[in-house]
């Protein structure tokens, strides 16, 4: 389970600039709000912030209306609603600029880079963050500058950097310390346990997780108090003291439904589920799972999905309900894989919502900026002619600043809904290669390709029926899956392509959708690697007094025509008579042997790699006699890449 590391500034921004507030009404609502996000109540500080928000909006008070939007954001946050966290944000900042409130621009700018950190996007995080740095430096706010500086590690480490995540929360620290500010350690030393964590460097992340929960205590910070306590069960499952791990995912997942922080609600759920699977308890592991699915699901969170659907497999296979074993095993791999049409088909659903929204928001900022109009026309209509002239050209610029800001908000939109674009071409780029991807999408269809030497790869399972006789279901699926996942690693380390799967059968290609030169010495590298894995894949199980498959291997290389099939879970394919004489390869073949074509060996009979042993001219189903040969290495084919 990957867990988010970042900080949202929600610290009182107003009040630390301001000498002087006006206790009124809404001061106190807002302030009202505070102590209950401090405390994880996030309902009802929501209601104080929006309360506030509407005295703010009458009296034209620029900053406080800003920083309502920036608290109502921060509320949305952890109730996982982060469309309309960003929307709230990206007021909050046309607030702050009207008002010409550095500070607050770089808390909402910061808090921003927090989200898209979050959501993976970490090139919109830093940029982000850069912003927030650069008003920050300018106005030497030491404070906000450790924080952002905190942030930046927690992208650092994300991207597995320790030295660099280290050195930030490092320097973050010295700041923080410099200036008194003991608070805000808490999540620099939950960021270096995290760190320690994922280095397995468990005593160093156990001290950095226990000063932080020492100064939680201290200043009564229930809300990071819920993330420090799901890391320290984390660090205990990986130290398998599995009763002390459940003990502080309890607490977490507590904490966290109070809270309503559905993202910790979710991760712990799972956490649990997944202990009580390894404790035998199959039942409430299955509730528990399927509650951290539900609820991760409606996050989008797909590393979190993916391991609910991997404790549900586990769980259903040891209650021996095989059916509802490969459901989720089958999802498990589906997300893992992000080989789905239906991922594809979600993430343009997502991008036509993201347009909507962008919509909506443009309505709700076209509607402010009418009310404050109609605001203006009533004071203008009390002062004496001289002030009218004065409103008018205020009128003026307040139209140029909201049309501004309303272009600025539009290209932002457009550019995370260029994020998510890239991601559904990646996935597309996942299901066909890049190039004939890239000639669907410019052109709504491939044309068919003539390729003259095409290296075309089968294999097949000797005796399959009779050996998956001896598995159960989950059983025949999963030792299926463990062999085509290794020749599909194989396939792309060698840059050869991978067709389809029929059955118990593999098929692939090398030379195609770009000729290579080295495409056949390239295939007979892999089909050997191919066999080495399911040798040592026999052995491994026949320790094991488990059934295993022998397999039989054939390579031809001719002419074929490349293309793609159908309109709805289309494939790219490949035709003609070289894939037949292919197949035939396989067929004639020999266990644990490569068998070749003639026009294969002349191709590589040069190469002194290569050992061939000619096995005459063969009788071949519909092809008649055909010379064929056994090839193999003189070396071991792990030092051949």
């Amino acid at each position: 389970m990957v867990l988010p590391f970042f900080v949202l500034m929600i610290n009182s921004i107003y009040g630390q600039n301001e000498t002087i507030i006006n206790k009124s009404k809404a001061d106190s609502l807002y302030e009202e709000g505070n102590k209950k996000l401090g405390k994880g109540v996030f309902k009802e500080a929501l209601k104080d912030y929006v309360e506030s928000l509407e005295i703010y909006n009458r009296e034209n008070n620029n900053t406080r209306t800003g920083d309502c939007h920036s608290k109502i954001a921060v509320v949305y946050y952890y109730q996982g609603k982060y469309n309309e966290a960003f929307l709230n944000f990206d007021q909050s900042i046309q607030y702050y600029r009207l008002s010409n409130f550095k500070k607050g621009l770089s808390s909402s700018f910061n808090n921003q880079g927090a989200i898209y950190y979050y959501l993976g996007n970490y090139p919109k995080a830093l940029d982000k963050y850069r912003n927030a740095l650069t008003i920050q430096e300018e106005l030497d706010n030491k404070s906000q500058i450790a924080a952002t500086t905190k942030n930046i590690g927690g992208i650092y480490l994300e991207l597995q950097d320790f030295k660099s995540a280290k050195s930030h929360f490092l320097l973050s620290k010295k700041i923080y310390q410099s200036i008194n500010e003991e608070k805000p350690l808490i999540q620099v030393l939950d960021g270096l346990g995290e760190m320690c964590l994922r280095e397995s460097k468990f005593n160093e992340a156990l001290e950095n997780f226990e000063s932080a929960l020492d100064l939680i205590k201290k200043f009564k910070d229930q809300r990071l108090e819920v993330e420090v306590l799901f890391n320290l069960g984390k660090l205990y499952y990986l130290k398998k003291d599995y009763s002390t791990a459940l003990s502080y995912y309890n607490e977490s997942l507590i904490k966290a439904t109070k809270q309503n922080n559905t993202l910790y609600e979710s991760n712990a759920t799972i956490a649990i589920g997944v202990l009580q699977q390894k404790k035998g308890e199959i039942f409430s592991a299955i509730k528990k799972c399927k509650k951290g699915l539900q609820l991760a699901t409606k996050l989008k969170v797909i590393s979190t999905q993916e391991e609910a659907c991997e404790c549900l497999y586990n769980a259903y296979k040891s209650a021996n309900k095989n059916s509802y074993a490969l459901k989720y095993l089958e999802k498990m791999h589906l997300l893992k894989d992000s080989l789905n049409l239906k991922q594809t088909s979600d993430k343009i659903l997502k991008m036509k919502f993201e347009k909507e929204m962008l919509l909506d928001s443009i309505a709700n900022v076209e509607k402010e900026r009418k009310l404050q109009m109609q605001h203006k026309e009533e004071v203008a209509k009390k002062e004496k002619q001289r002030n009218m002239l004065l409103v008018s050209g205020a009128f003026i610029i307040l139209i140029a600043v909201a049309l501004w800001s309303r272009l600025n908000f539009t290209k932002k939109a457009k550019a995370r809904l260029q994020v998510e674009k890239d991601r559904s071409e990646h996935l597309l780029h996942n299901i066909l290669p890049e190039e004939v991807a890239d000639e669907l999408k410019e052109n709504g269809f491939v044309k068919a390709q003539d390729f003259e030497k095409a290296a075309i790869l089968f294999t097949d399972f000797k005796s399959f029926t009779q050996t998956a006789s001896l598995l159960t279901p989950q059983e025949l699926v999963q030792e299926i899956n463990e062999c085509f996942k290794a020749f599909d690693q194989i396939m792309e380390k060698y840059a050869l392509e991978k067709i389809k799967t029929i059955g118990d059968a593999y098929m692939a290609a090398g030379g195609l959708p770009k000729p290579d030169a080295n495409a056949v010495k390239k295939m007979i590298y892999a089909a050997l690697e191919m066999q080495d894995f399911i040798r040592l894949r026999k052995i491994e199980n026949e320790t094991k007094n488990k059934p295993a498959f022998d397999m039989r291997v054939g390579i031809h290389v001719g002419p074929i025509v490349a293309g793609i099939v159908g309109v709805k879970k289309f494939q790219y394919d490949i035709w003609g008579d070289t894939v037949n004489t292919a197949s035939r390869m396989e067929s004639n073949g020999v266990i644990e042997k490569v068998n070749i074509s003639s026009a294969t060996y002349n191709l590589v009979k040069d190469e002194k790699d290569l050992v061939f042993e000619y096995r005459g001219a063969i009788e071949a189903k519909g092809k008649g006699a055909l010379e064929m040969y056994f090839v193999s290495l003189k070396n071991n084919i792990s030092s051949k890449k």
